[in-house]
């Protein structure tokens, strides 16, 4: 490409249009007319001299030139964005803008509320958009359309940033007068009735096979590693919910120790460390490393760290 004759923004068309592959919603993402974003494709089509994307009845699909230039795309903004970021003089206290997050719901929970006071103190025109994890792909997070996720992962893709907010132990949780509480032991817990709690898939909801264990999380690996199994009778994947289900029931739930500290003040339930050993989950935080060097999303990283050690 001769770059005197190149608009650096139609980069930035190019990279809207490949990841949402529809010119209306390219326009709604960087608030052109539809006019101007048809126009920004022509021009684009012009340059690199490809038809770019195509319409198909799946819709407008890239190219194989559009799908070669994606990655180049992206690195070259990237670059660009960090020739520009250290020379922007980030204040927290007079920017306005919306951040993205995913959280799970032990995240939302726990962290969250500590997040939002020291934003309210620090930088109030900054809002929160929390979202949950099947309302997020890990495409989404990679092409930046969410600013980070944070959750417990079994794996995410290695391009992906990533740091450790905290560790936590388990703990069980149920109602106050409820029966196993006479004679606590490992023997009355298998024998219990349970409620199963844990996040869904990101970007999909993922319905639960009990017979497979692998998939059922922490606490049931635990339980299946003494050739033990526990007896679920509701699978839920919101935490306070299973908390409230503990209260009103005999069910017993085994959850994140943070978690179940919040309840500490109800006299209504009881918290027990649970009657075998339950390895450590990790709360994680993970964005693109499009957002690497984004001056005001590393103020935010630093900031969520610093509430995870203070909690």
């Amino acid at each position: 490409m001769n770059l005197e004759r190149a608009d650096l923004n139609l980069l930035v068309y190019l990279d809207v249009l490949l990841r949402e592959r529809n010119v209306t919603r390219a326009a709604n993402y960087l608030g052109l007319s539809q006019p101007a974003m048809s126009n920004g494709l022509k021009r684009l089509r012009e340059l690199f001299d490809d038809p770019l994307l195509v319409r198909t009845r799946e819709g407008m699909m890239p190219t194989e030139r559009a799908m070669e230039l994606q990655p180049m795309v992206r690195e070259a903004l990237a670059s660009i964005d960090r020739v520009i970021q250290p020379n922007r003089d980030f204040k927290p206290a007079e920017t306005r803008r919306t951040f993205r997050i995913m959280a799970s719901d032990y995240a939302e929970s726990t962290l969250i509320p500590a997040l939002l006071k020291q934003l309210r103190e620090q930088a109030p025109g900054i809002s929160l958009d929390i979202m949950t994890p099947s309302d997020v792909s890990f495409v989404d997070v990679e092409q930046g359309k969410v600013d980070m996720v944070i959750n417990r992962f079994d794996s995410m893709p290695q391009s992906f940033h990533q740091a450790t907010v905290w560790r936590d132990s388990f703990s069980c949780v149920m109602r106050a007068d409820n029966p196993i509480l006479n004679d606590y032991s490992l023997t009355s817990y298998l024998r219990a009735q349970h409620i199963w709690v844990s996040k869904t898939g990101m970007g999909v909801g993922v319905g639960v096979n009990p017979e497979d264990v692998q998939r059922l999380g922490w606490v049931d690996e635990a339980i299946g590693r003494l050739g033990e199994k526990r007896d679920i009778s509701v699978f839920t994947r919101h935490y306070q919910v299973a908390m409230l289900l503990a209260e009103q029931s005999d069910l017993i739930v085994t959850v994140p120790t943070r978690l179940a500290q919040l309840a500490e003040g109800n006299a209504r339930i009881v918290r027990r460390d649970p009657p075998l050993e339950i390895p450590p989950l990790e709360l994680k935080m993970a964005w693109s490393p499009l957002l690497q060097q984004s001056a005001p999303h590393r103020w935010l990283r630093r900031l969520i760290l610093d509430i995870g050690r203070q909690l």
